[in-house]
């Protein structure tokens, strides 16, 4: 069995080769919705219904044994109530898997908000979804009570991403950072998947000298969390691991091959695999 890694689109494939750097010699199968990316100006039905068709297909199709939702707009919006109906069969309701056979989801937000326990000023930069469901500073929250929270959302830089238009990003990334200004920040969560393609061009702006007020801050990016926070959890359940296969496999499945889709899936994974179109 595999690990499945979903994504709304190409951006959770920094996340999937952070893992499989980490833990080369299991077999991973990454579901990117690129046909209906962007995620983050969706509703919550929409948002539910995609990760839910999603997941499905990880589970039926692929046969994984753990799915990682990698979209942090799915995991505020999708992810509690996907585990309740995986975890926890319903003769009344939805049975997603035959037999009750039960599969495991986890998402990306509460570990990262995890990693915010020791800051007590925290920017958040997320997607209009993650920002407007206000997951974060209520999971945050739950770990440091004491936690001073802004948040801002950044629509474009998605699109952005998906394009691989790295230079065009630069305008909107200091526009999107304005609001964090002088709020004597300790850390900025880089919340969206997609955000850390970023990373460097972000670094960029917060060490010029007009945003020396930012410029000693903690970038806590998902790339650096995941793998890590996974690696401990299958240690931790031993139960999941033991139906992982090793044969340093990896898939790259995508509902829409887009022109930029084989030029980012291989410079962004780092391997020379071709993506397949799938339809549900």
């Amino acid at each position: 069995m595999k690990i499945g890694i979903f994504d709304s689109g190409l951006g959770g494939l920094i996340i999937a080769r952070a893992i499989r750097k980490v833990m080369p010699e299991y077999d991973y199968v990454y579901l990117g919705d690129t046909k209906r990316v962007p995620y983050g100006n969706r509703s919550h039905e929409a948002v539910f219904e995609f990760t839910r068709e999603c997941v499905d297909y990880l589970f039926r199709k692929e046969n994984c044994a753990i799915v990682i939702v990698a979209c942090n707009t799915a995991s505020a919006r999708a992810l509690r109530k996907l585990q309740k109906e995986y975890l926890t069969p319903s003769p009344f309701g939805h049975s997603p898997l035959a037999g009750g056979e039960e599969r495991k989801i986890l998402g990306v937000l509460i570990p990262t908000a995890e990693e915010c326990v020791k800051f007590e000023s925290i920017g958040i930069l997320g997607t209009r979804g993650t920002v407007d469901s206000n997951t974060f500073p209520v999971e945050i929250r739950k770990f440091n009570k004491r936690a001073k929270i802004f948040q801002n959302s950044a629509p474009m830089l998605v699109p952005l991403a998906e394009e691989g238009e790295m230079e065009n990003a630069m305008p909107f990334i200091k526009e999107y950072l304005q609001p964090f200004i002088n709020k004597k920040l300790d850390a900025l969560v880089l919340g969206c998947t997609h955000y850390p393609i970023f990373k460097n061009q972000i670094r960029k702006i917060l060490k010029t000298p007009a945003r020396g007020v930012l410029a000693d801050i903690k970038l806590i990016s998902q790339d650096e969390i995941i793998p890590k926070k996974l690696k401990d959890y299958l240690k931790r359940h031993q139960e999941i691991t033991k139906k992982l296969s090793q044969n340093k496999t990896a898939r790259i499945l995508v509902t829409d091959m887009t022109k930029s889709v084989q030029k980012l899936t291989k410079k962004w994974f780092g391997q020379n695999i071709k993506p397949r179109l799938i339809s549900f």
